[in-house]
C-alpha cells in the first residue's frame, strides 16, 4: 500500500500542479472500509478533505485526469484562498 500510495501521491502532483502552485500540502491515507483514498488538502489552519475511490486513483496512476478530483481542487483553492484573504 505504501507504494501505491507514493505513486498516487506522485501522478496528483503531476495532474494538478495547482496544488504546489497555490502552496496546499496534501497527505493521503487509505480508508478500509469506503475502500477509498482521503486526499486532504491544508493551508494554514484551514483544512478540506475529497474522497478518491480505488478504481479513480487506479485511472489517476495510469495517467488518466482525475476529472472529480480536478474539480474539487479547483473549488478548495478558491475556497481557501477567500477564507484567508
Amino acid at each position: 500500500m505504501n507504494d501505491e500510495k507514493k505513486d498516487l501521491e506522485k501522478k496528483l502532483h503531476e495532474l494538478y500542479p495547482e496544488i504546489k502552485r497555490f502552496g496546499l500540502s496534501m497527505a493521503l491515507e487509505f480508508d478500509n472500509g469506503k475502500d477509498a483514498w482521503v486526499v486532504s488538502f491544508v493551508k494554514g489552519s484551514r483544512k478540506r478533505h475529497a474522497f478518491l475511490d480505488r478504481r479513480d486513483a487506479d485511472s489517476c496512476v495510469e495517467g488518466k485526469s482525475c476529472i472529480y478530483l480536478g474539480m474539487l481542487i479547483a473549488q478548495y483553492i478558491k475556497d481557501l484562498e477567500m477564507a484567508i484573504n
